[in-house]
Formats: structure tokens, C-alpha cells, sequence
């Protein structure tokens, strides 16, 4: 092991904090997560789905959260309807083939989501062309859209009705960031939901 290791393990954990720090300073960025939040508490509250979608570490989070609602974050109580689109390899990599990567989400959009549902997209980039699609599909159909991103503007920026944009451009960090506020919403909605 190279003999900086040390060094690098540190500068790592403090690159991690400072993205931490910078969105604990931004007073608008907090206040768009409470909104995010709020909206998919009335959202369930009125049994819509919240869909998640995103590639690769962003597709874990999107598993991640949605598990969380659905099935429990802190403390037993009634599940939340949340799923990750990616979750059936078998339509995913049969539509993959037929209609291209691109098209995975959208047309699992199309058939399932439904107006006043949550599309809740994840993206450190926010231009990842299969969220794209499902968003534009999405907000043809009524669903309201939520971003997870990167600092940079992104196309998801443009189409969604809220966007968190972790400030950022590190995929590695933007990363970290992203669960924790996907694991701030679940703390929120499962608290406020259910009285504890």
C-alpha cells in the first residue's frame, strides 16, 4: 500500500464533510429539502406512488430509499408505496434489448405512473439520458418531478418541479450527499406520518 495511504484516507473523509458542511450553510438548499419532503408526504397521504430511478450508485440509492419507505426506516409502521424501476431485471434487460437503455425507465413510466404520483430522479450528473426520458414522459403524464444531482445545471434541473442540487462536482461526494438526504426525507415522512 502506497505509504501516503494515511494521508489520502483523511483528505478523503475531509473532502466528504466539507460537501456536508456547505449544504448545512445553504439555507435555500435546506429549505428545498423540507419542501421535497413535504410534497411526498401529501403525496402519500392521498396513496400515490413515489417512483425512483437512477444508474448505477445512483440506482442503489434509488433501491435504498425506496426500501426504506416501503419498508421501514426507524420504528414498525403501515409501508409507504415507494419502488425503484430498476428492481426487475427481467423487463429491464428485455426492454434494454428491444428499445433501448434509454427507454428502460420511460416506458415503465408510461406504464404504471399515474398524475400525482413522484418521479424521483437521481443523477450526480443530471443529464443521464434513461431519467431524461422518463422524466419527459413523466411530466407529460401529470407526475411531479423531483431531482437529486450534482451543482452543475442539468436537463433534469429544467424538467423537474424540484431539484437538490448537492453542491458538488465530485461524483464520489455528490454521492455520499445523496443518501444522506435521501435518509433525512425518510426520517421526516416516517416521523411526520406517523406521529413519533
Amino acid at each position: 500500500m502506497d505509504k501516503n495511504a494515511p494521508n489520502t484516507i483523511r483528505q478523503q473523509i475531509e473532502n466528504s464533510i466539507t460537501v456536508k458542511q456547505n449544504i448545512l450553510n445553504n439555507s435555500e438548499l435546506l429549505q428545498t429539502i423540507q419542501e421535497v419532503a413535504l410534497i411526498m408526504m401529501d403525496t402519500f397521504r392521498k396513496n400515490h406512488f413515489v417512483w425512483f430511478c437512477g444508474n448505477g450508485g445512483s440506482a442503489a440509492d434509488a433501491q435504498h430509499i425506496a426500501a426504506e419507505l416501503s419498508g421501514r426506516y426507524y420504528f414498525d409502521r403501515p409501508p409507504l408505496p415507494a419502488e425503484a424501476l430498476h428492481v426487475n431485471t427481467s423487463y429491464t434487460t428485455a426492454v434494454a434489448n428491444d428499445y433501448g437503455y434509454d427507454e428502460v425507465y420511460a416506458r415503465l413510466i408510461k406504464g404504471f405512473g399515474k398524475k400525482g404520483d413522484i418521479l424521483f430522479g437521481i443523477s450526480t450528473s443530471g443529464n443521464s439520458k434513461n431519467v431524461v426520458n422518463a422524466f419527459k414522459a413523466a411530466k407529460e403524464q401529470g407526475l411531479i418531478l423531483i431531482a437529486l444531482t450534482g451543482e452543475k445545471s442539468s436537463q433534469l434541473e429544467e424538467l423537474s418541479n424540484y431539484c437538490i442540487k448537492v453542491p458538488s462536482q465530485d461524483t464520489p461526494r455528490i454521492q455520499e450527499s445523496h443518501i444522506m438526504i435521501g435518509h433525512i426525507l425518510c426520517d421526516l415522512i416516517e416521523s411526520t406520518l406517523f406521529n413519533k
